[in-house]
């Protein structure tokens, strides 16, 4: 990370294996119930590709496209390279954000995922937009949690 950008990390604890973490992480119906996509493509190795839309099918409110730059199942997925698309208003600088997701058991029955999300300017103009994502990974993760003690129904 260069000193002209900042990065925040979001970690939880869970019950459940690595593989079933990180298939989560991969799945397209799996990220559209706990994250609550509209829709996902994923191309789950290197060189691959991560993409999610929100909101309507046909009109969505948010895309995200991502290249994967790492990919090491089942502990570690990085996501580089992101577009992003909004029909609302735009971030007001250049959004090159990285998502970094590692999954790391921690015993038996307990698995700990964490992302790293990089990338982010230190001018105050990222100020709004960086704390909503920091609120917006607690959210994503308690989808995630609840998909995982479910069983992988919500």
């Amino acid at each position: 990370m260069s000193e002209d950008t900042r990065s925040h990390i979001y970690q939880i604890d869970l019950e459940a294996d690595p593989e079933t973490v990180f298939e989560a992480l991969i799945t397209p119906s799996a990220i559209c119930q706990w994250w609550g996509a509209s829709t996902a493509i994923v191309l789950p190795e290197m060189g691959g590709f991560w993409n999610a839309a929100w909101g309507d099918t046909d009109d969505p409110d948010y895309i995200t496209f991502h290249r994967i730059t790492e990919y090491e199942y089942p502990h570690v997925i990085e996501l580089d390279e992101t577009l992003y698309h909004t029909k609302f208003e735009a971030p007001p600088f250049d959004l090159n954000v990285k998502a970094r997701f590692e999954v790391d058991p921690i015993s038996d029955r307990f698995t700990s995922i964490r992302v790293i999300q990089s990338g982010f300017p230190q001018d105050e103009i990222a100020d709004e937009f960086y704390a909503a994502c920091e609120k917006g990974w607690h959210d994503t993760f308690e989808g995630l949690r609840k998909y995982i003690t479910s069983g992988g129904e919500l």
